[in-house]
């Protein structure tokens, strides 16, 4: 008697369909783990920033002239009040604005948006594309999908 090896169709298929179960669920979290990482670099630039604009205004009573931090991989920073030029800043009050860059993992130019401002005043302005009407006083930036402040 002979007995038949390897796998038949209906085996072959069920794997089949099971890594694809898998992959669904799997790629989606991992792309949104990934998003997660790159939004750092915006938390971690405002904070810095927020600091440095403080240091400057000890030295000269003033937040104009003080320092922005440099462009970044996935982020541009600005100041001011609004998205749009001119962006403006007093003597006792500013703005940093922090807005992701185009083809770097984060959708458009203008998805992620955050703001910081002399109070510490956290506001996420877009989150993946969408605008959030994010009522101040924030106290924190949306990081994730969900999140809320």
């Amino acid at each position: 008697m002979k007995f038949a090896k390897g796998f038949t169709l209906i085996e072959i298929l069920m794997v089949v369909a099971l890594i694809g179960i898998l992959a669904s669920i799997a790629i989606p979290a991992y792309s949104n783990y990934v998003i997660r990482g790159k939004l750092v670099d915006a938390s971690t630039q405002l904070a810095s920033a927020r600091i440095q604009m403080e240091q400057f205004f000890q030295d000269s009573r003033t937040y104009v002239g003080g320092p922005l931090p440099a462009k970044t991989k996935y982020f541009t920073f600005a100041l001011g009040d609004t998205l749009s030029p001119p962006y403006v800043t007093t003597q006792t009050t500013y703005k940093i604005i922090a807005s992701s860059i185009a083809n770097q993992g984060l959708g458009n130019a203008g998805d992620y948006s955050y703001t910081i401002d002399e109070s510490n005043t956290k506001v996420t302005v877009m989150f993946a594309g969408a605008a959030l009407n994010q009522v101040a006083p924030a106290t924190c930036w949306i990081m994730k999908k969900g999140d809320s402040c």
